[in-house]
């Protein structure tokens, strides 16, 4: 797994538990639903710190929460 899958895994698992739509999120967190499509769909694999921390305000938790998950363990290097 990369950066892009683990960070696009979290934040659908986040919604999930919050029973919550990535629309709702959006307006949560101010992201634009644009931004949080491309970030879900995998056409954007490196969002910034910057649009994680929105979604993380959003969320109503730390950036450290959102990285505290086994899907940021083990992550395939990404220079080769």
């Amino acid at each position: 797994m990369n950066i892009g899958e683990a960070v696009r895994e979290r934040i659908l698992e986040l919604c999930e538990q919050r029973n919550i739509s990535i629309n709702k999120l959006c307006h949560m967190s101010g992201v634009t639903q644009s931004t949080v499509n491309n970030i879900i769909s995998g056409r954007n694999n490196s969002a910034t710190v910057s649009t994680i921390q929105k979604l993380c305000d959003g969320l109503g938790i730390t950036i450290e929460d959102f990285f505290h998950s086994e899907r940021f363990r083990d992550l395939e290097q990404e220079i080769k």
